[in-house]
């Protein structure tokens, strides 16, 4: 017993020591604690902290990395669409075409790519441009007589049924779409021409004016169906005249998938306009 108490007060003096070193050096010694040594980088490494974050979200911004910048943009889509950013980013779903030599643009449904094929014949067109004409003076052959559309867009992998494109041919100048007369009248005149070979069946659905007063531009949009032996599609289409060209985008798709894309493919058709 008296061990054990011998133990137990040497012990409590040690405890006691130390706490009197502790309180000693913490009151008389100008060591400072390690809370105090760090402190002056605590901001340095706060300020790190931030700018590196700063520069990863920028980062991630500017690249559109996950879709963060379409994520942000589609808060205010209004204010991303007037600023074109949709050109760069897609926005709510959407992507912006604009045409820099013709002035015109749309959107249309970000997974959509563009028609390669359309590429490469106007690479080869361009080629074509820079040879020597032929002496023959025959013009080296044959020429197709193809309308081909300026731009097209449609789903990756799909077979050319579902897909926007759009068109243009010279017209007189003095041709007003106006002579026509009324919206329904330019889509029943759009249909005869549909309908003239006698290939297709067509049938107009409704019809819409949209006008830009400001550019005096009218645009007529024509919901239709085309019928043929082999296709049944159904059509949004919107034709502008405007300098000397009648301007016609066709948004389609097969009849069957018309209640699965019909809300896109009338987006599309509102969004075609002339900038300039």
């Amino acid at each position: 017993m008296k061990m054990i108490g011998a133990q137990h007060t040497f012990q409590s003096r040690t405890v006691s020591s130390l706490c009197r070193i502790c309180m000693t050096q913490s009151s008389d010694d100008n060591t400072p604690t390690p809370a105090d040594q760090f402190a002056p980088l605590q901001s340095v490494f706060r300020r790190r902290l931030l700018t590196g974050v700063g520069a990863a979200s920028l980062l991630a911004v500017g690249a559109n990395f996950g879709g963060v910048t379409s994520f942000l943009l589609g808060f205010t889509p209004d204010a991303a669409r007037s600023l074109k950013l949709d050109a760069l980013y897609p926005v709510r779903g959407y992507s912006r075409y604009i045409d820099t030599d013709e002035g015109f643009e749309f959107v249309y449904p970000e997974r959509w790519l563009g028609d390669q094929r359309l590429l490469y014949r106007a690479a080869e067109k361009a080629e074509r441009s820079l040879d020597p004409p032929p002496l023959s003076g025959s013009g080296g052959g044959p020429r197709r007589n193809v309308t081909e559309p300026m731009v097209a867009f449609g789903p990756p992998g799909s077979t050319g049924e579902l897909n926007v494109s759009v068109f243009a041919s010279r017209i007189p100048n003095d041709f007003s779409i106006d002579a026509f007369g009324g919206a329904s009248d330019v889509g029943e005149a759009f249909i005869r021409t549909i309908t003239r070979s006698g290939k297709v069946q067509a049938r107009l659905i409704g019809t819409r004016l949209r006008e830009d007063s400001e550019r005096k531009n009218k645009y007529y949009e024509l919901e239709f169906q085309v019928e043929s032996p082999t296709f049944r599609r159904h059509n949004v289409a919107v034709c502008c005249a405007r300098n000397g060209k009648l301007f016609t985008l066709n948004a389609q798709s097969p009849e069957s998938a018309w209640p699965q894309f019909q809300s896109q493919l009338h987006a599309i058709a509102a969004s075609f306009t002339f900038y300039s």
